[in-house]
């Protein structure tokens, strides 16, 4: 089947969206003073907990098809880039508190036409979490969730830690018969398995260039074999170890695969929550991204990327713009967490290139 081709019309607002964004503003802002306060630091309203900041390279391949030689992609090259592997929530939790894992990746000296709001820059930005789909289905849908997290942020640690003992178990039993609850793993129902084995995917779509996609990052090779791997220790920060081990013994490598929509009914814009079939348009690999050996955690890196960048899905060229609900609604939250955070701060964030690795 073909793919889509783009158009503005693929997107269709909900009439009170604006609203909505500003209810997501505000609870996220929530989140952010809480950490503030608790931290004396401004940090990130979500992901805020960083296991690993890497200097990295992205690689286009060649030969690819026109419909995937679009936009960053369609021209073999290698570009460098930063990654950042984190978890969800906005507060800097113990790792036993499993939650959701997260890969940030920022390329660099990148060509084309950016898009309204990173004009100045010359960046694309791919923010991936494990999982096909989005958790909730349209920002409104999101708000309630984010509501949920402003209202747990700050609670005991040593409850949230008992609780997701709890909910990995049921998480578990559920899997067993086949299902699975969005819900606990959010809340920290996550497994405790190696951040280096997972999948990450954008969730939602965006424009790729003439056409519309999902993406992934797919490990392969070595860090593949750590797929479902248990990982745990007594201590806070066991992920960042674990990520520190297998890059002090040697390098990594992801796969950046496309999935391009072939139909707008089963592969929806708007709705976040439903996972494009596979059957009707598989990922195909386009880029390699690749790290080589480094300690994977230093206060170099933490200043640099960690501190010095912002990372948005609307960081980049407009051949790869957002597109749904979620998307729209994640424009202005970051615009406006990201220009509290440098405020907060006292200190601008950097797009440039050490910026070509961080």
């Amino acid at each position: 089947m073909a793919a889509v081709r783009f158009t503005p019309s693929v997107e269709t607002p909900a009439a009170d969206e604006a609203e909505t964004i500003s209810g997501l503003i505000d609870a996220m802002k929530t989140i952010s003073a809480t950490t503030f306060k608790d931290e004396a630091k401004a940090i990130r309203a979500v992901h805020a907990k960083s296991h690993a900041l890497l200097d990295g390279e992205l690689t286009v391949l060649g030969g690819l098809p026109p419909e995937l030689g679009q936009g960053l992609f369609a021209e073999p090259g290698t570009y460098k880039a930063a990654i950042r592997i984190s978890t969800s929530p906005g507060d800097l939790m113990d790792d036993h508190v499993s939650t959701p894992r997260g890969i940030a990746i920022k390329v660099h000296d990148v060509r084309g036409e950016q898009l309204s709001g990173s004009a100045t820059d010359s960046t694309q930005d791919f923010l991936l979490v494990e999982g096909p789909t989005f958790s909730a289905a349209t920002p409104k849908d999101f708000l309630g969730t984010v509501k949920l997290l402003a209202s747990t942020t700050d609670k005991a640690e040593g409850l949230k830690r008992a609780f997701s003992a709890t909910a990995r178990g049921i998480e578990k039993l559920l899997e067993a018969v086949g299902s699975k609850s969005g819900t606990l793993v959010a809340l920290g129902g996550h497994k405790l398995t190696h951040p280096l084995g997972e999948t990450f995917y954008s969730q939602v779509p965006v424009r790729y260039g003439d056409y519309i996609a999902k993406i992934a990052c797919v490990p392969v090779g070595a860090l593949a074999e750590l797929k479902d791997q248990d990982v745990a220790s007594d201590h806070q920060n066991f992920l960042r170890d674990a990520i520190g081990v297998a890059f002090n013994t040697g390098g990594g490598e992801w796969e950046i695969r496309v999935q391009l929509c072939t139909d707008l009914e089963k592969m929806p814009i708007e709705d976040a929550s439903i996972e494009w079939p596979e059957d009707a348009s598989p990922y195909v690999t386009v880029a390699r991204l690749r790290a080589a050996a480094q300690p994977s955690w230093s206060i170099d890196q933490v200043h640099a990327i960690d501190d010095g960048l912002a990372f948005s899905p609307w960081h980049g060229l407009t051949a790869h713009q957002p597109l749904g609900g979620v998307m729209r609604a994640r424009k202005t939250v970051y615009e406006e967490l990201q220009g509290e955070r440098s405020t907060r701060s006292g200190c601008p964030f950097s797009e440039g290139a050490r910026h070509a690795a961080g």
